[in-house]
């Protein structure tokens, strides 16, 4: 699934050539897209807008047209999003369509996805698009807003594997399996450590690793394990940046031990108990042996 650095890869690429163009009409091919909604109702929504500003928040592609109206889509599983210059053959058209963009200068954005999970929706006011991303995500990683004391606060108390925090779209946003345990690694903490278990200090370096590790990604423009591919169709590089993901029996890069595959979240887990060391688990009082 792309995760926070691949959709920020597409927004970087896609908003010097959509910025200021006009979407002269949207033609949606699949009406799962932005069901519940009518395709026919949500083409006229946006038809002949200009396309103000193209933003990201967490996993989610926000495309702001003038008049206070908002294109909201996620690529879910195997989503990708194509630039086709006005020149090219239709026929070049790959598999998978589900939705064609059509801008006034005459080139296209082809959304296509394998698997049909991408959504769309159509919001109509700046509230509307606030409060939507209000009840489905927290803190954005890569905002002013991800400090060390915001996560303490977020963690205090719980105690699902930081794993599962991490992953928990309504506490950070954008984060996936690939950049949790390449995070974890980086600060040194078991992806099935208990979140609220985590000193002062732990946080503070899970905090910078999740920073460093998203960064690493948008940097390799994005992970392609399967389908992902940036808006020119090319695979991005992350995946051969792995510290831990993917590697299983592989030397770790930072101590030389195997990297293991384990299952936190109902994921593939990927860690090294060397650098990672597994919590204790707590003795029961029947356990302890008299002196």
């Amino acid at each position: 699934m792309p995760e926070l650095p691949e959709v920020e890869t597409i927004r970087r690429q896609l908003a010097p050539r959509l910025e200021r163009a006009v979407l002269e009409e949207m033609e949606v091919l699949d009406p799962r897209w932005c069901e519940p909604a009518p395709p026919v109702e949500v083409a006229d929504a946006v038809r002949g807008r200009r396309i103000e500003r193209l933003e990201r928040r967490g996993k989610y592609l926000s495309w702001r047209l003038e008049g206070e109206v908002y294109l909201v889509m996620h690529l879910r599983m195997t989503g990708n999003l194509l630039f086709v210059p006005p020149a090219r053959d239709a026929a070049e058209e790959p598999r998978y369509v589900r939705v064609r963009f059509v801008l006034d200068s005459g080139a296209h954005v082809l959304f296509a996805d394998a698997r049909r999970f991408g959504t769309g929706v159509v919001l109509l006011g700046s509230e509307a698009h606030e409060a939507y991303f209000a009840r489905r995500l927290g803190v954005e990683p890569l905002g002013p807003e991800f400090t060390a004391d915001a996560l303490r606060a977020l963690a205090s108390g719980r105690r699902a594997p930081v794993k599962a925090f991490l992953l928990s779209q309504e506490r950070i946003a954008g984060v996936g399996n690939i950049y949790a345990d390449e995070a974890l690694h980086r600060a040194h903490i078991h992806p099935l450590r208990p979140v609220g278990s985590l000193t002062r200090r732990q946080l503070a370096a899970l905090r910078d690793a999740v920073i460093a590790s998203l960064e690493a990604g948008i940097d390799a423009r994005g992970a392609t394990i399967d389908d992902f591919r940036d808006v020119e169709g090319a695979r991005g590089s992350f995946q051969d940046r792995f510290l831990v993901h993917r590697r299983e029996g592989e030397p770790c890069p930072s101590c030389g031990r195997s990297i293991r595959k384990l299952r936190a979240a109902g994921r593939g887990t990927y860690v090294c108990e060397r650098c990672q060391p597994r919590p204790r688990t707590p003795r029961r009082r029947g356990d302890l042996t008299s002196v």
